[in-house]
């Protein structure tokens, strides 16, 4: 059975890493619903945050595969309930359709977003939240004719007290001085 799962991996920002990675997708024929990267809180360490609808049994071979790569130091996978995130959404309206409409300023309002800029000739809008959420504020606004429309790929933290790959590179440490 397909279900939502967060992948989150660690590395360093190495060239040809990203091509590396979603190669083991391909291979496996999982799509890549989203995906996000950036520094993540250890200095030099880049996350990269990728959501896939597959199966649990799937998801774990890849995560195997995935922390084969050498370039990975470790990645990690969560289901919805074990993470919060967010995706930002952007919305380019005609200046026009918001001056002659107030349900579009009710609208921005209504679903928490904020106007980023305005011209004479359109208004960017921007709603941070869930997917279901900035595709649902999407479908209202194009009745007005939404020119543009963008949403960033999620961001996620766990809920966990403690981060895994902090415990994680605390535990190689420790095993590499016992080695020592």
């Amino acid at each position: 059975m397909k279900q939502e799962f967060t992948l989150s991996i660690y590395s360093e920002n190495h060239v040809g890493l990203l091509n590396q990675i979603t190669s083991v997708f391909t291979r496996r024929h999982i799509n890549i619903e989203s995906l996000t990267t950036s520094e993540s809180a250890i200095e030099g360490i880049h996350k990269f945050t990728i959501v896939v609808f597959t199966s649990r049994e799937q998801v774990d071979k890849l995560l195997l595969q995935i922390d084969k790569k050498i370039d990975v130091i470790k990645a990690f996978v969560f289901t919805p309930d074990e993470i919060i995130h967010q995706e930002v959404a952007l919305y380019k309206v005609a200046t026009e359709a918001l001056l002659n409409s107030n349900e579009i300023e009710r609208l921005v309002r209504q679903y928490g977003a904020r106007i980023l800029e305005i011209t004479s000739e359109y208004t960017v809008i921007e709603k941070t939240g869930h997917k279901s959420d900035t595709q649902e504020l999407f479908e209202k606004l194009d009745h007005f004719g939404v020119t543009q429309f963008v949403r960033s790929g999620r961001v996620a933290v766990t809920k966990l007290k403690e981060e895994l790959l902090s415990n994680y590179l605390k535990k190689l440490e420790k095993e590499k001085s016992l080695l020592d």
